[in-house]
């Protein structure tokens, strides 16, 4: 009996030992299939997306659909993107950028969180950070997008050197640069489109032109506000220079706490009998951008509130004989004495026509 189960044994070790012989054989014949002439393996490599990144690409090759569904993706917007600027520059530094503009502002765009940037920083097609404080100003905080430069090094987000911070700038002035572009582009193109823009984000235009000295007047050109003569609608500064009268140098604004209290304004009447255009300043980020903004086209703004206003016409302040302005100082001493408390003065005043004060 034992002698019978050690031949059994050994009948199944000689079968385990030829079959793993024919295994390692057929092994060595598909290595051998897949060596090269030298002897070494060969390793085969399937690229799985040979798609370069979409901003790489070239814009006549890409869609609008292309950019939507790019958009979508990185913003998590449920909306198509308003405008889109696809650009490369070379020069100081050498980048490119893909920057949308949203259709909507959210809801948090001026609280801490809202300001920060949303674009996001590449290094040779490689992610390197987000909300990269000195890559794009605070104004424009509502753009999407990347940006990809060669000349930065990997790891500017954990070390930043010196010359990145100076590439850092060269790449945010060019930002700036094609973004002003892109609106100007905008507005000149589609009016309608563009003033949907300025409903959502006319307080960032506002505050890049308080920030923003090198684009001022780019910027100012960008502004829209109602006037005496606008109607329904909103005007630019360029439109308002050019129906200025011949003889007129000066662009008359007044500031107030809403469209109807400028309007009614009794500063106003004076200027709408002449004929001369006013411009109605009604947010509070208007009175920064007044800091700021000293003129427009060489025309200086003039606040039309400000005492001793100049109209720029010989009209402005009738000429009176000496009797005549002694009989008015006279009247204004004892209207001002008779309403002692109630008035702080009385004055001689060429601006009003109908309002008594």
């Amino acid at each position: 009996g034992m002698a019978a189960w050690a031949a059994t044994a050994t009948a199944e070790a000689a079968k385990a030992a030829e079959a793993e012989e024919a295994e390692e054989a057929e092994d060595a014949s598909q290595e051998s299939a897949a060596s090269d002439e030298a002897g070494e393996p060969a390793m085969e490599w399937a690229t799985v997306n040979q798609q370069p990144p979409i901003w790489m690409q070239p814009p006549s090759e890409l869609s609008h659909d292309d950019y939507a569904a790019f958009y979508r993706a990185i913003s998590h917007d449920f909306e198509d993107h308003l405008a889109v600027k696809h650009f490369a520059v070379e020069g100081q530094v050498d980048m490119r950028a893909l920057l949308y503009i949203p259709r909507r502002a959210p809801f948090d765009i001026f609280q801490q969180e809202g300001r920060a940037n949303k674009l996001r920083l590449y290094v040779r097609r490689v992610f390197v950070m987000d909300e990269c404080d000195d890559l794009c100003p605070e104004w424009l905080s509502f753009l999407r997008g990347v940006v990809d430069s060669d000349d930065l090094p990997l790891n500017v987000s954990r070390e930043m050197l010196q010359q990145s911070k100076t590439l850092l700038r060269a790449m945010r002035k060019n930002l700036v640069k094609k973004t002003i572009e892109m609106l100007v582009e905008l507005a000149a193109a589609d009016p309608d489109k563009y003033m949907r823009f300025y409903a959502q984000f006319s307080k960032n235009l506002k505050l890049g032109v308080h920030e923003e000295e090198a684009q001022r007047e780019r910027l100012a050109a960008l502004l829209r506000f109602h006037s005496s003569k606008s109607g329904a609608n909103q005007t630019s500064l360029s439109e308002y220079v050019a129906r200025m009268a011949a003889n007129q140098s000066k662009i008359f604004y007044i500031a107030g706490e809403g469209l109807e209290a400028v309007r009614d304004s009794p500063f106003v009447e004076q200027l709408h009998a002449r004929g001369l255009e006013v411009l109605y300043m009604v947010e509070p980020i208007d009175e920064y951008v007044m800091q700021s903004l000293r003129d427009f086209d060489g025309k200086e703004f003039v606040c039309i509130t400000k005492a001793r206003l100049d109209l720029g016409d010989d009209d402005a302040e009738p000429q009176r004989d000496a009797e005549e302005a002694r009989r008015l100082e006279l009247l204004c001493n004892a209207t001002e004495a008779r309403l002692r408390g109630a008035v702080q003065k009385v004055v001689v005043s060429s601006r009003l026509s109908a309002s008594p004060c």
